[in-house]
């Protein structure tokens, strides 16, 4: 970012009131031990696609318009002969997410794309690890609004992983709750 000054939302949302709020509710005796969001992971699988380089391609440039951020090529570790599968093929794209970007693709995600999913009630509140990190899957990225709809040639589903500094699950399902995450209770 070129302005110094510039905060993003959830950003200043979080230093300002969720650390407050956390605080009380768990009662920690040192600033640190507050919860706090780490990263933010963004996994598209392309599998279908490993004929054809051009989706491969297509897949990539639509993560990095999503993200902001330009993706890592996941490759297939060993080789697949049902799948027409080779060692070393790509098979999917990444882009881990951290300050800044974490939290302007947070807030996307929270107040634009989800409220664009067909027929959806909620997150699932048990999705959690066990370790405070969180897990969802997208059936299609399309509810970005940076995609545009017209130049897509494939629609592709997407996992994000919401990373969190919390060491239980309770501790983590506040933090995401205090960032307004639509769980369905």
């Amino acid at each position: 970012m070129a302005d110094a000054a510039y905060e993003p939302r959830m950003k200043a949302d979080y230093r300002q009131r969720i650390r407050k709020t956390l605080k009380e509710k768990f009662s920690y005796s040192n600033e640190m031990q507050i919860p706090k969001l780490d990263k933010i992971v963004v996994n598209m699988g392309i599998g279908e696609a490993v004929a054809d380089s051009k989706k491969t391609q297509s897949a990539m440039k639509d993560l990095a318009a999503i993200t902001g951020q330009k993706p890592l090529p996941t490759k297939a570790r060993n080789s697949i002969a049902a799948f027409k599968l080779r060692e070393g093929m790509v098979i999917g794209a990444k882009v881990t997410l951290r300050k800044d970007r974490m939290y302007e693709f947070l807030d996307r995600l929270i107040t634009v794309a989800l409220p664009r999913v067909r027929d959806f009630r909620g997150l699932k509140p048990t999705s959690f690890d066990g370790r405070g990190n969180y897990a969802l899957g997208l059936k299609e990225h399309l509810v970005f609004p940076e995609i545009n709809y017209d130049e897509i040639d494939q629609v592709w589903g997407m996992d994000v992983i919401v990373c969190t500094t919390a060491k239980t699950d309770e501790e983590a399902r506040a933090l995401l709750k205090e960032f307004q995450f639509p769980f369905n209770t």
